[in-house]
């Protein structure tokens, strides 16, 4: 079935009791028992499920080819849970401009925790292969990352991991199941922070697993949703559910303007370099032309002047939001090492885009005049 009928029908039924297409929002917080004590229907409390997280999942699993996926109350309540179930001791690689909330993460966060970590450049396989350790159990991969949008071979370090009986997984965010398929190419796990493309309106927080197979980690991360409480409101299920619904469409729409947006950049005079894999000098073109089906709506910019130059871009824009996050309807624009603060590792005359669902003419229309 192809991945525009998925997001439509996955995890969606006709509402037996009422004949509804669009499903209900069950808020009740508790279901009641069978006279024998049991739980017929396969709800006891709202922590441990509900119907409309079991229908996210059911739809989330589905699109990425999945066994089974897990809701979390946001991107980084997901990181965190594969992260939890790690032993003390444990050697983490991950990319060297991984997303600046994980590494506060496991540096901040699970700090006490005794974990080992390398940050490494992920398109360096032969690197890769020699940063393995015996105590190496979960290796992060993030393509296209953020905000560099280098692009990973995930064929490859899915191979590299399995020969050392690690576990991988994939930040799947910027490409979305619709542009990228990590786990036919062999990775373990998908992670995605549904905030973004999945619920597609930036009115929702939440976040996402999805596994190949069963694994310790995720049976773990289950633990860290339903025990811990992790997990996300019946509203909040619904909203993202609902977001699927246009999310091949949205996507493809989005790709199409970025390249054109891309390509005018790379031509600017102002532009010091454009960083979107779909231009064919970018060093991950052949990969991701090879791996992904279309090159996404996300892209970044180093303009000539440094930091002052870059936010006075910024600051110039009419139709892009100066803005946090992305894969919303709105077009963002955002200075990403002033997100990120005194330690980020992200150039200082960068500026991140979001491409939105505006006319890609109207959005190359306002850089050009931001740009002078």
């Amino acid at each position: 079935m192809h991945i525009e009928t998925l997001a439509i029908h996955a995890g969606r039924q006709t509402d037996p009791s009422t004949g509804a297409v669009a499903p209900p929002i069950c808020l009740s917080t508790t279901f009641e028992r069978a006279p024998d004590g049991e739980y017929p229907l396969g709800f006891s409390y709202a922590r441990e499920d509900n119907p409309n997280r079991k229908r996210l999942e059911e739809c989330l699993a589905a699109l990425e080819g999945g066994t089974e996926a897990l809701a979390f109350s946001s991107g980084m309540a997901a990181a965190n849970a594969i992260i939890q179930g790690l032993e003390p001791g444990d050697h983490i690689i991950a990319p060297d401009d991984v997303y600046y909330g994980l590494r506060r993460l496991i540096g901040e966060v699970f700090g006490k925790w005794r974990l080992e970590v390398s940050y490494m450049d992920m398109t360096d396989l032969a690197g890769l292969a020699a940063a393995i350790r015996p105590n190496t159990r979960l290796v992060w991969v993030e393509t296209p990352s953020n905000p560099l949008l280098k692009i990973t071979d995930l064929a490859a370090v899915a191979a590299i991991a399995r020969r050392a009986n690690a576990i991988s997984v994939c930040d799947g965010t910027f490409a979305t199941p619709v542009l990228q398929r990590p786990l036919e190419l062999g990775i373990d796990m998908v992670a995605h922070s549904t905030t973004k493309y999945i619920g597609g309106h930036s009115d929702v927080l939440g976040g996402a697993l999805i596994a190949k197979f069963p694994n310790y980690l995720f049976e773990r991360a289950r633990k860290s949703q339903q025990v811990g409480g992790a997990a996300p409101s019946p509203f909040d299920c619904w909203l993202t559910l609902r977001g699927v619904d246009t999310l091949p469409c949205r996507v493809r729409a989005q790709t199409e303007s970025a390249g054109r947006i891309a390509a005018f950049l790379k031509a600017h005079a102002a532009v010091e370099g454009v960083h979107y894999p779909g231009l064919p000098d970018h060093p991950g073109h052949a990969i991701a032309a090879r791996q992904m089906s279309g090159f996404g709506g996300m892209l970044s910019l180093q303009l000539c002047g440094g930091r002052e130059r870059a936010i006075q871009v910024a600051a110039r824009v009419r139709i892009f939001t100066r803005a946090t996050s992305l894969g919303g309807t709105h077009s963002l624009i955002e200075h990403r090492a002033s997100v990120e603060g005194p330690n980020t590792r992200t150039p200082e005359n960068l500026l991140r885009i979001s491409v939105g669902l505006e006319n890609a003419e109207d959005l190359i229309g306002d850089l050009a005049q931001a740009l002078g």
